[in-house]
């Protein structure tokens, strides 16, 4: 049986300086979470291993997200964050890459002030480097960005890339629509899967199970059982659930339409198989 893996989850150190969208919006995370605030979450989900992904863009939290990744098995790789629109971003995705524990980069696209950003000259040979190195993309996006990305990702179709968050669709709002043509679109590529991730954030603060019904249903037809990951978004997700009520979320809504096979594969194997966690 496959090991069960949260595909997506954060640790943060505040004083280390970097997390701009950190304010009073979401005051309860303004602390530090690590390692042993997540372990007894997980060992009650019966979770063994995660995925560490960036909360900041600098290298430097990188480095400290892969220095957590050495120090502790729980982590079973990180993604991190580099200047995708640099010219040096070969050289410095060779260093860090020297580190096995990174597993993949992510760029923060829902920040940017060009929703194009991913379709720079300089973006698109980023994105052929990191094909080559075996990493893996993470994309952070909101709804418009997804035609964007869709066209870059063409452009490297033999990259494995993964939507993060389900590109954070108006799940508050009951809106699906465009979000459902864009997420269809993509997902005719066939090396990007979908996390099914960072949802309850996105809804209405009185959310009920069957308010994501219609969002999961459809990254699932559009995905499928082999595309598919489950990713917690820990701690972000404690603004609106407890870790054990986004696990048990998203056990319901895909027990709807997977068996216990699927399940293994949506809820760790599939995660081990895109990070290449073997290799590690």
């Amino acid at each position: 049986m496959a090991i069960s893996i949260d595909a997506h989850q954060h640790f943060w150190r505040i004083a280390r300086g970097d997390y701009g969208w950190m304010n009073e919006s979401v005051a309860p995370l303004l602390r530090d979470f690590g390692p042993d605030d997540l372990r007894p979450h997980l060992a009650r989900a019966g979770i063994a291993r995660t995925i560490l992904v960036q909360a900041a863009p600098t290298e430097a939290e990188t480095r400290f997200m892969l220095e957590i990744a050495d120090a502790d098995a729980m982590v079973a790789g990180v993604v991190g964050w580099l200047d995708m629109d640099a010219d040096d971003f070969p050289e410095r995705l060779d260093a860090l890459r020297a580190n096995p524990r990174l597993v993949g980069i992510r760029p923060m696209l829902q920040d940017l002030d060009d929703e194009r950003w991913i379709l720079r000259p300089r973006v698109l040979a980023s994105l052929e480097r990191l094909t080559a190195s075996g990493l893996a993309f993470d994309i952070l996006c909101l709804p418009h960005h997804l035609p964007h990305v869709t066209q870059a990702l063409g452009h490297v179709p033999s990259l494995r890339a993964v939507l993060d968050h389900i590109a954070k669709p108006e799940i508050a709002a009951g809106r699906i629509d465009p979000w459902r043509e864009h997420v269809a679109e993509l997902a005719r590529l066939p090396n990007v899967s979908c996390k099914i991730s960072g949802m309850v954030t996105e809804a209405a603060p009185d959310w009920r199970p069957a308010d994501f019904r219609p969002y999961v249903d459809h990254v699932a037809d559009c995905f499928g059982e082999d595309r598919l990951m489950f990713g917690s978004d820990w701690p972000v997700s404690t603004l609106a659930a407890s870790y054990a009520e986004v696990a048990n979320l998203a056990r319901t809504l895909l027990s709807a339409r997977f068996g216990p096979e699927a399940l293994g594969k949506i809820f760790g194997g599939n995660a081990a198989r895109f990070y290449r966690l073997a290799d590690r």
